[in-house]
């Protein structure tokens, strides 16, 4: 006989077993049900007939709820399931206590600063009468959403490789977040200041966005220009102090000097930099400012130009808006005439005729959400790097077939005396390597 027919034998015949029976049925059931939250609500006790994915309060509400209920219910869900993940790895955020800032606050970095000078002569801050110069830059420590978004970060730090090379330049790349409450526009914040505060030997420092490319590889910022100044930004007078624009000058690609009223003003800037409410709240003030601002979180462009706005006294006989040249330019307005440039014009200008910058500002493509279309940005990316990386390997004998192809072809003849050659941008051994002797 078998097992199955010998217990339905003495489930017949024997109470006690029966009994037995009954409460291990029970008991696997309890089981179940409190080892499957997708299918009971421990709260209400009802059975939900939903994805294992959504965490619900109330299986009732969700039964009978719409389409959008049930999205929002989802996205809360996603939320702490990422929230679950960040506090795995160790990254759990620390509630705010009182007002933010980026550290101890620091009073006399310019006192510091010279003394640090005066001690280490090997490390001036100015090498032949020129300042040193460090641009910083960096993208996210993860891999992006969009696979071909890394192709592009490693095409743009290639970028500006090369031009921080030819003018002896100083180069960081960061991919750390140093401050998990000062993410997305406002990660750059702590990043400036550790560098000011690590690198006193440094004069200026330059940030610029991983979506920006340097295009004219000629152009040099016109340093001295800005000798009796802190902060140069893109941007005009106008618009930022007239208008009140919300566009009236851009932090994609900017400098400042490394000095105690650039500590003060990141000071400033901070506490409008924390994720969550406090960036939220300090949104709804700058959209109320500032004119054509859309209703989002606070970002550090606005709140410079909101600075600039209400506090000018302050800081506004420090900061240069240069017009004059790119800095940072619009790559809307600029891509599609690559091509009439270089019929036309020549590296070395720096404005619209051989743009300096070129700023891929909405493009996002390590993400998935963009302000345009993602392949027009991709193709227009390649355009803007191939355009400045013939003025790289022409040093060479190369070029891009053409602005939209990766591939390359001769343009000159090999000879048996190379060193008697010199490109025609002159950038070939444009300027020695800096070096301690030549201090």
């Amino acid at each position: 006989m078998s097992i199955h027919r010998q217990l339905v034998s003495l489930r017949g015949k024997h109470p006690l077993f029966n009994a037995l029976l009954f409460s291990v049925s029970l008991i696997i059931l309890a089981l179940f049900f409190f080892a499957s939250p997708s299918l009971v609500d421990r709260r209400s006790g009802s059975i939900l007939t939903v994805s294992s994915n959504l965490n619900v309060s109330s299986g009732a509400n969700l039964l009978v709820g719409d389409e959008s209920q049930r999205q929002k219910i989802s996205s809360r869900s996603s939320s702490r399931r990422l929230s679950s993940a960040r506090k795995v790895e160790g990254d759990e955020e620390p509630p705010l206590k009182g007002p933010y800032s980026l550290g101890m606050k620091i009073s006399n970095w310019d006192e510091q600063r010279a003394a640090w000078l005066a001690r280490n002569p090997k490390f001036p801050n100015y090498i032949k009468g020129k300042p040193r110069i460090m641009l910083v830059t960096g993208s996210q420590p993860t891999p992006c959403e969009n696979p071909v978004g890394d192709h592009y970060l490693l095409k743009s730090i290639k970028n500006k490789i090369d031009y921080c090379r030819l003018h002896n330049i100083e180069i960081f790349y960061n991919m750390a977040h140093l401050d998990a409450v000062m993410s997305g526009f406002w990660a750059k914040l702590p990043l400036l200041r550790k560098m000011m505060l690590s690198h006193p030997e440094v004069e200026w420092i330059w940030w610029m966005d991983s979506d920006a490319m340097f295009t004219d590889m000629v152009f040099e910022v016109p340093i001295e220009k800005y000798k009796d100044y802190n902060a140069v930004f893109h941007g005009w007078d106008e618009l930022v102090y007239n208008k009140k624009s919300w566009i009236g000058l851009n932090t994609g690609s900017f400098l400042i000097r490394n000095c105690q009223w650039t500590l003060d003003l990141l000071d400033t800037l901070a506490p409008m930099g924390p994720k969550g409410k406090v960036r939220d709240e300090a949104g709804k003030i700058l959209t109320r400012t500032l004119n054509g601002r859309p209703e989002f979180e606070a970002d550090d462009q606005s709140a410079m130009i909101y600075l600039l706005v209400t506090q000018r006294d302050k800081w506004g006989d420090k900061v240069y808006l240069e017009s004059s040249y790119y800095l940072h330019g619009y790559w809307v307005i600029l891509v599609d005439k690559y091509e009439e440039m270089i019929e036309k014009y020549h590296p070395g200008l720096g404005d619209d005729r051989w743009p300096f910058v070129t700023h891929f500002v909405g493009c996002k493509p390590c993400g998935k959400g963009t302000d345009y279309a993602a392949q027009r940005c991709i193709k227009q990316m390649e355009r803007a790097y191939n355009f400045a990386d013939d003025q790289i390997l022409q040093m060479y004998g190369f070029q891009h077939k053409r602005l939209g192809s990766w591939r390359v072809k001769r343009i000159r003849n090999e000879t048996d005396r190379p060193l008697d050659f010199q490109d025609r941008l002159k950038l070939l051994r444009r300027s020695p390597p800096v070096s301690l002797s030549s201090v």
